[in-house]
């Protein structure tokens, strides 16, 4: 989706990591069998223990969804995209071949193990793990979230819809660098009045917030005044790096670093609207959109997107499309409609990256579309671990 966002936009830090060194460590069997020294000991047992799939009486389980997960995965790594990316991967144990093995395996065992523990042995047994060494050398990544924002939008501007989202420029190819910087683009106040690029408008958003997220998540569902419905996708962006307007904030003591979330910052904002034309064009980076047809979001290995299945990390450093297990804190909705953090274990796939997401010490955890998804990825921000699992040699 080549988004920016996660929670790193409110403040939270990079990482950046040596793009010549690897960055994954090869973890002995021993350690993967009784998981001692790779995590916490209260964490231990746990490690590869993913309940989701066969979910609860509270939760359905997301077996089919993994599995679509899985063959997406497998679809991208037939490409001679993929062949081309592995043949410069930094570690030539983990080839093209070897990633595509381990998950048409990992689906047999999906499909066969009849409980979250059955699959815990048999990955356990089967597989090597290899754990990113994260941002201090100890496996400690952060854990951010990211979502599809669904909101309401205009194909003509009124005066109820005047924010507007960008097409590609024809000749953005050609343009001189450095790039317009995003107050040049739509303006200090968000409105284009005097843009660059009068004509280019693709849509209107009712509000300048709502338009920034979508630059800022590369990504949108939009309910149209007509009735229908526009997704729209990334299609380029402006060469500047990515600016955190939570941590602009911070910097000038409007908000605190200590709970900083996107519900707070939204809030600030919602409150001091005149803010917005201090602070957004801070953020000098741009992005432009297409129109994707109804197409689900895709990452940048350009397959679909899996809510609680897809992660995006640093393609630099990690291999795509490959089978990962992170362990760490994530946010549900429970039946009250609170927000309760939970520890778990997730098999995901690396489907995706973002600018903001540099490092081996950053991953970025798809939540879905829409609202509970945005509430959820707003309050994501934990420390945790990361794998990649592939058949032992």
């Amino acid at each position: 989706m080549q988004k920016t966002l996660a929670l790193l936009s409110l403040g939270l830090g990079v990482v950046f990591g040596n793009p010549n060194t690897p960055v994954l460590s090869k973890m002995p069997p021993s350690a993967v069998n009784v998981a001692k020294g790779a995590v916490p000991s209260r964490q231990a047992d746990s490690l590869g223990l993913d309940e989701q799939i066969w979910g609860n009486q509270n939760q359905p389980g997301d077996q089919q969804a993994l599995l679509e997960s899985i063959d997406h995965s497998l679809r991208y790594l037939q490409t001679s995209e993929a062949a081309a990316t592995y043949q410069t991967y930094l570690m030539p144990d983990i080839t093209v071949d070897r990633v595509r093995r381990s998950l048409l395996r990992f689906r047999q065992l999906v499909l066969s193990a009849k409980s979250a523990q059955e699959l815990q042995a048999a990955v356990r047994r089967e597989f090597t793990f290899y754990q990113s060494v994260g941002s201090d050398d100890k496996g400690k990544v952060l854990f951010t979230g990211y979502y599809e924002p669904v909101y309401k939008a205009s194909k003509t501007r009124t005066a109820e819809y005047r924010y507007p989202l960008y097409r590609l420029p024809a000749d953005f190819s050609s343009w001189s660098k450095p790039h317009p910087k995003r107050a040049d683009l739509e303006g200090v106040d968000g409105l284009g009045e005097k843009s660059l690029l009068k004509g280019a408008e693709l849509v209107w958003l009712r509000d300048r917030m709502e338009a920034y997220l979508v630059q800022i998540q590369g990504s949108a569902k939009l309910q149209l005044t007509d009735g229908s419905v526009m997704s729209v996708g990334y299609a380029g962006g402006t060469d500047y790096p990515y600016t955190s307007i939570g941590r602009e904030l911070a910097k000038d003591r409007k908000l605190s670093l200590d709970g900083m979330s996107l519900p707070v910052m939204i809030n600030y904002f919602k409150r001091n609207p005149v803010e917005l034309s201090n602070y957004l064009p801070r953020n000098q980076r741009f992005v432009f959109f297409q129109d994707t047809y109804g197409s689900p979001a895709k990452g940048v290995i350009n397959v679909p997107v899996t809510p609680d299945r897809s992660i995006a990390t640093d393609k630099s450093l990690m291999p795509p499309a490959a089978l990962a297990l992170v362990q760490t804190q994530l946010p549900y909705r429970t039946a009250n409609g609170q927000i309760q953090q939970r520890l778990v274990n997730r098999y995901v796939l690396d489907q995706d990256t973002g600018s903001a997401i540099k490092g081996p010490g950053r991953v970025d955890y798809f939540m879905g579309s829409g609202k509970i998804a945005g509430d959820r990825a707003g309050v994501t921000g934990s420390i945790g671990k990361l794998y990649y699992l592939l058949l032992r040699q």
